[in-house]
């Protein structure tokens, strides 16, 4: 067994699941040097295998998940601060597994595996797709008393929305106008979070759907593709507010599994695939069918 150096500690991984990114960084369309250069995989869940001299936050058994920028411990991030940008799992560094220092945090017995203003049961919020980042945006805005309207293509998968607590769902396939949808569904007040994973796809029916007051757009993702110019003074009658949505510091991702284990969420999770049946995972994913998470586990 690997040996951890002082400050180290050594993470016995037990699942890991998949995001977007991955798959951009496997065809080399993600800050990499060609396909093949970087290992993927972001994320990671697993327990303590063993410490190294003067580690006192962690113990051997306890379990644990990464942080995604390697010494980015709190505060605001600023390019003069060393918080590990570059050295994001997927980019410039392999994927996880990997030697960990400051990227990690305590993982709540609750799992398995904000920026902007306080979100509270007055708000309407959008969400986009039934991607692990929308579903748990759901979740999470269900749990803070919210209306979630949601957007998916199939039936089925709307059933299981529903099922989840969405309040609203909306064929954007059948409706094309969906921001319009979303000001029918509200009265014309429209949305006031929209979780943006789309991009370029969706980015203009989502300033639709922000209606006319003071709507934060969240950006996460980039998975939709096409999509029409948006002008300036689209983005100036929306009076929207967009915000990059950013993978946070190691305090940020403590706050948030602190607050899971007070008030549980279970993640949606699409299917498990064991380690050895790893491709078939990420040909699964790739399919982009999935309905949540999926997941490679070492079984």
């Amino acid at each position: 067994m690997l040996e951890p150096q002082r400050g180290e500690v050594l993470v016995r991984v037990r699942a890991t699941s998949l995001n977007y990114r991955d798959l951009l960084i496997l065809d080399g369309d993600h800050f990499t040097n060609g396909p093949g250069s970087l290992i993927p995989v972001s994320d990671a869940a697993g327990e303590i295998a063993a410490v190294g001299e003067g580690v006192t936050r962690f113990g051997v058994g306890d379990r644990v998940v990464n942080t995604f920028h390697a010494n980015w411990i709190g505060g605001r991030l600023s390019a003069g601060k060393p918080c590990g940008v570059r050295e994001r799992p997927g980019r410039l560094a392999r994927g996880v597994p990997r030697r960990l220092r400051n990227a990690l945090a305590a993982l709540p017995e609750s799992l398995t595996l904000h920026g902007g203003t306080p979100l509270g049961p007055e708000d309407v919020v959008l969400t986009l797709g039934t991607g692990g980042v929308s579903l748990f945006a759901l979740q999470l805005a269900k749990a803070h008393g919210a209306r979630v309207i949601a957007s998916t293509s199939s039936a089925a998968k709307a059933a299981k929305l529903t099922g989840l607590g969405a309040d609203t769902v909306i064929d954007y396939v059948g409706t094309p106008g969906w921001g319009q949808a979303v000001l029918d569904a509200t009265g014309g007040r429209g949305a006031d979070r929209i979780v943006e994973v789309g991009g370029p796809g969706t980015f203009a029916q989502s300033l639709v759907a922000a209606g006319t007051r003071y709507a934060e757009i969240g950006f996460v993702g980039f998975v939709g593709t096409g999509g029409v110019p948006i002008g300036f003074m689209d983005l100036f009658r929306s009076g929207a507010t967009v915000r990059k949505t950013w993978v946070g510091s190691r305090e940020d991702t403590e706050d948030l599994v602190w607050r899971l284990a007070v008030r549980p969420i279970g993640p949606v999770i699409d299917s498990v695939h064991p380690f050895g049946d790893a491709d078939a995972a990420f040909r699964h994913f790739a399919g982009r069918g999935n309905f949540g998470k999926v997941v490679i586990a070492a079984l």
